[in-house]
């Protein structure tokens, strides 16, 4: 893919503006595997739908996409269920932590959106139906790797091993659902693969190239495949919109004004509808489990290069 100037000079200065921020956040250190991660890492990368790239910072350092593997089993699922995927999990902005169980309880195992725990753990079980976990696995890894063009992607075994000895409220969540006869699998093989989903490891270039297809209508511009409809590609970026980062969603839409997904690994992907997919990376979290230096990032980009749905 091309590199454009403009964009390289956009990148640069992103970058650069962020200095002085490095380090900000907390790591998120409840998962051990990810304790260790230098809060001072920082990385950008913009893939566009004309085959333009350009990026900054360590770009080619891997981290574990957590929370951002919601996107990729969201569209999996819909390409499976369609429109009956919405009889199990909702479409609306939670006002809640990510990981809430009094919500979940308060709707009786109906989870408010697909990209908080407890609705992201419900398109897992709809991506395993009742079947074996690994093979579920090997499928996301595999979408992962066509999305990006990269066959090299791999998931990381001590973080993956790292949240199932320590996932206790995602296990909660897990049986709740299951109590509400809202998860068809079995628990332990649900939260295998959601573990395992969570825990590929990636860097910003790749992640930025598997995210262009949602800036292109559901089709990938590069390579022409098809990954999903118009229309289910629409709902996933409204919903990335309205629920991307979890109850600071309405203030990113505020400040960036894109469609975004965060992972507490630090990463976020953001989209600019029929332009380009932007990965930021940088490890500190705010108080919603956001990175704080990749969200100032992102502010930053939409304003210089105008990128916005508003």
């Amino acid at each position: 893919m091309e590199s454009t100037d403009y964009l390289d000079d956009i990148v640069a200065t992103v970058r650069q503006d962020m200095e002085s921020h490095l380090g900000r956040g907390k790591v998120a250190d409840y998962i051990p595997a990810l304790a260790r991660v230098d809060p001072k890492n920082f990385a950008i990368a913009i893939a566009t739908c004309d085959g333009r790239t350009a990026q900054a910072g360590g770009v080619h350092l891997p981290f574990s996409i957590q929370s951002i593997s919601k996107i990729f089993t969201l569209t999996l699922a819909l390409n499976k269920l369609g429109a009956n995927l919405w009889e199990r999990v909702g479409r609306e902005p939670s006002g809640s932590r990510f990981n809430s169980i009094v919500q979940l309880e308060a709707e009786k195992g109906i989870p408010r959106n697909p990209l908080i725990n407890a609705g992201a753990v419900v398109i897992t079980d709809a991506l395993l139906d009742g079947g074996d976990a690994d093979a579920t696995i090997a499928e996301i890894l595999g979408f992962m790797r066509r999305l990006a063009d990269d066959p090299a992607i791999v998931i990381d075994d001590e973080v993956a091993e790292s949240e199932a000895q320590t996932g206790f409220r995602n296990s909660a969540l897990a049986n709740f659902l299951r109590a509400n006869e809202n998860l068809k699998s079995k628990v332990e093989d649900v939260l295998k693969v959601y573990f395992n989903q969570c825990a590929i490891r990636m860097n910003c270039r790749q992640l930025a190239r598997a995210g262009l297809y949602l800036a292109n209508a559901g089709h990938d511009p590069l390579n022409h495949a098809s990954v999903t409809t118009p229309f289910r590609a629409k709902r996933i970026n409204a919903v990335m919109m309205t629920c991307g980062h979890y109850d600071a969603s309405g203030d990113f839409a505020c400040r960036v004004g894109l469609p975004g997904k965060s992972g507490v690994g630090g990463g976020i992907l953001a989209i600019a509808p029929r332009k380009a997919s932007i990965c930021v990376w940088s490890p500190g979290l705010n108080a919603q489990g956001n990175s704080m230096v990749g969200s100032m990032a992102l502010e930053r980009l939409s304003s210089l290069t105008g990128w916005s749905v508003f």
